[in-house]
């Protein structure tokens, strides 16, 4: 990028921290109750490394194979690295050992996969449940109405654990109905959080992008993703 490019980055960065801490108090919370992760899909490495050296301290891959051939390059001293994006069982083990958070589960086949590659790394896994709050066909999430059955099987399985739900509703261009997605999202986390399952903890709740990550925050979110906000447009040649 362009050192014009960098001091972009660098004014969108401080912005989006201003709105969230706007959208935090409005919602009755801090600045520091809400994870700002920055999702780097196409985005190049030293560009991911500036935002960081800004204070940013949590990104989001969509892709196994851009994860993995960024990976070396990422300066994780003091960043998360998460998956975000819909997630192959047979992709698990190439990134099961290199983040700290898979968003994107939403089924039991691919919890139990994650499952036993973490145990084979000694490890646990910690993951989000991907809810298809709008109920769309073309997209990955499992149905609100499963959500629960879903995470009675997780619950039993050793090497993962559910910390929160996570969602990308439906592109909206009336705002009530963005608002009605992430209402719904919001009493679903309270709900599963007032059921005390076993290995399920309800502390993170992932909604809310570029466009709409001020109204998620409204609506009860404590983690966004966000992308070109911060980055610009993407660049998919």
């Amino acid at each position: 990028m362009t050192a014009r490019s960098l001091a972009d980055v660098e004014y969108n960065y401080k912005l989006i921290n201003e709105r969230i801490a706007e959208a935090a108090v409005k919602s009755g919370r801090t600045r520091s109750d809400i994870t700002f992760l920055a999702a780097t899909k196409t985005v190049d490495t030293d560009t991911i490394n500036h935002a960081i050296s800004l204070g940013l301290d949590h990104i989001g891959e969509n892709r196994v194979q851009e994860l993995l051939s960024k990976y070396d390059s990422y300066n994780l001293k003091s960043c998360s690295l998460q998956f975000i994006g819909h997630l192959q069982t047979n992709k698990v083990r190439q990134i099961v050992d290199k983040v700290d958070l898979i968003q994107s589960v939403d089924s039991l086949k691919l919890a139990k996969e994650i499952a036993a590659r973490s145990l084979l790394l000694g490890k646990t896994t910690n993951i989000l449940i991907e809810v298809n709050i709008g109920k769309e066909e073309n997209k990955s999430g499992i149905a609100e109405e499963n959500l629960e059955e879903l995470l009675c099987q997780i619950s039993q399985i050793h090497g993962v654990k559910v910390e929160g739900l996570m969602t990308i509703p439906p592109i909206c261009e009336d705002k009530k109905k963005i608002l009605n997605y992430f209402q719904k999202m919001h009493n679903l986390f309270i709900d599963i959080s007032q059921k005390k399952l076993d290995n399920i903890g309800m502390h993170i709740l992932s909604m809310g992008m570029s466009g709409d990550y001020y109204e998620a925050i409204l609506e009860g979110a404590n983690m966004v993703r966000i992308g070109s906000a911060l980055f610009g447009a993407r660049n998919y040649t």
